[in-house]
């Protein structure tokens, strides 16, 4: 693709890999700064980490504050860290009633007490230009140094868990906001009720997983499958530390929702963002123990591959042999809204 004629979703991994090549940290303080695969900063504050990070939500206008506290705090949790404090900046379009932004204010709120997060600032404005609204948010948390978890832990050998199902947050987003273009598609209601509803049940939150892992075994690395999906998610985790991946695609717990989605609009479940299953890695012998600790908390869990050597690539097993793991320049979801 021309990078002068960029397209909706993420920038292209080779460009984002060059503009973050150019900055250098002028505070000695930042231990671990932007990088692929990794999901939020670690700054030094003496005897723990300050965890930065800030995430957009901007194709979900329905529940549009509780999108926005969940992904953010999704990559603070992945980190080992406890999500703290968020800044929102929230963009309305002009022409929008009050209701509107009462109704993200709302959202916003019940998400942050369900997590023991403090909305401590952040900016509103009515946008000129702005099609649908658009949120910004900036979530800090901490976590000890001996309990910092990085993407770039992951060994080879390491087995690959996933929790719950994906993609529960593209699913969710597109029978939310696409509902008529998947009855049109011959998606039954009771299909893209369900489908809506993966929005809470099981949610888009990793946070009670990744603490649920971390207490249940030396977790070297975990990740939160986003823009790209889950192949895009086990891309930037193998990037970051190096390694490569076989991945079973037998074992992959594909919701069935996600399924009926992606089959009546011709998307590949692969590349449809994914917030809401969280990927870790561990030594194979503590894999099983993990799994098992897991669904003792009621998240369900398993083993969906192992890590390689980097020289070995990306691969996926299926039923007609191995092959290329696929790569999504663009999210599913940003192709389908914005082609």
């Amino acid at each position: 693709m021309d990078d002068s004629h960029l397209q909706a979703g993420k920038l292209p991994q080779h460009l984002l890999a060059e503009l973050l090549g150019e900055l250098h940290a002028a505070d000695p303080r930042v231990v671990l700064g932007p990088k692929i695969g990794e999901d939020a900063a670690l700054i030094d504050m003496g005897d723990r980490y300050l965890v930065a990070k800030t995430d957009p939500v901007t194709f979900a206008a329905d529940n549009l504050g509780e999108y926005l506290v969940q992904v953010n705090a999704n990559d603070i949790a992945v980190m080992g860290a406890t999500p703290r404090w968020l800044m929102v900046t929230l963009l309305l379009p002009e022409g929008s009633r009050p209701e509107a932004a009462r109704a993200v204010f709302d959202q916003l709120r019940r998400a942050c007490a369900a997590l023991g997060v403090s909305l401590i600032g952040g900016h509103t404005e009515i946008t000129p230009g702005t099609p649908r609204p658009i949120a910004v948010g900036a979530m800090l948390g901490e976590v000890t140094k001996e309990d910092a978890v990085l993407t770039s832990g992951a060994q080879p050998g390491d087995a690959v868990v996933l929790t719950k199902g994906y993609a529960i947050e593209g699913t969710a987003i597109l029978a939310r906001e696409s509902a008529d273009a998947l009855r049109a598609a011959g998606l039954d209601d009771a299909v893209i009720e369900r489908a809506a509803r993966l929005l809470f049940e099981p949610g888009i939150s990793v946070v009670r997983d990744a603490a649920a892992a971390r207490a249940a075994a030396n977790v070297h690395a975990m990740h939160d499958p986003t823009e790209g999906g889950l192949a895009t998610a086990l891309r930037e985790m193998c990037e970051a530390a190096q390694v490569g991946a076989v991945v079973d695609g037998a074992a992959l717990p594909l919701l069935p929702e996600c399924e009926a989605v992606c089959a009546a609009l011709g998307l590949d479940s692969l590349g449809l963002i994914a917030s809401g299953a969280l990927l870790a890695a561990v030594a194979p012998g503590e894999a099983v123990a993990l799994v098992a600790a897991l669904g003792r908390e009621s998240i369900p869990a398993r083993v969906i591959g192992r890590l390689t050597d980097r020289a070995e690539g990306m691969r996926l097993r299926t039923p007609e042999g191995e092959r290329d793991l696929p790569a999504f320049d663009r999210d599913e979801l940003a192709r389908f809204l914005s082609p």
